[in-house]
């Protein structure tokens, strides 16, 4: 009798360990399987969150072309309304110019406004603000209600005082696309 009891409790062990086998095995392919999908499901995530930075990336980038080149724009046109007033010339095709020009830059910086980290917003605000001064005092000139001390040598020195503001903010946006190093002295 105890050889048929070994022989039973063999079997009984061989077909514990088979179907034991059967289970760690399938345990291990299951593991292997929810590793297997955790790691796509973090490689796609990861994919993702490359696409959206990115895409935020290329709309900055175009908002910054967009604005600086409108900045530019105003500001080229406000040279020529000054050398215009210098020599007596201006006309109505220059005013519309500057007019159009102005509502330009103001809609483009508006819309800047809403995407631009702070560091790159005060740069475009003093901009802007230089910009206006200088727009004003150009209208005032242009339609002889000039105030005390306005006149085309203040609107020259005004002109050559926009270009710093004009290209601090073209190098903190370039600073803040990755493009220019960020200066070690403050």
């Amino acid at each position: 009798m105890n050889s048929a009891i070994s022989q039973i409790v063999i079997a009984v062990l061989g077909i514990g360990g088979t179907l034991a086998a059967a289970l760690i095995t399938q345990r291990g392919a299951d593991r292997a399987r929810a590793r297997e999908l955790e790691h796509t499901r973090q490689f796609q995530q990861d994919e993702r969150e490359h696409a959206t930075r990115q895409a935020q990336f290329e709309a900055r980038r175009t908002c910054y072309a967009t604005l600086s080149a409108g900045t530019r724009d105003l500001a080229n046109v406000m040279a020529k309304v000054l050398h215009a007033l210098e020599r007596g010339e201006v006309t109505e095709e220059l005013r519309s110019d500057l007019d159009r020009a102005r509502r330009e830059h103001r809609l483009r910086h508006a819309e800047a406004q809403m995407v631009l980290p702070d560091t790159v917003a005060e740069a475009a605000s003093t901009a802007n603000r230089h910009l206006g001064d200088l727009y004003g005092l150009l209208m005032r000139l242009d339609g002889g209600t000039a105030q005390e001390g306005e006149n085309l040598d203040a609107a020259l020195e005004k002109m050559d005082e926009l270009w710093d503001p004009l290209w601090r903010m073209r190098r903190v946006m370039r600073v803040d696309l990755g493009i220019t190093e960020p200066d070690q002295n403050p």
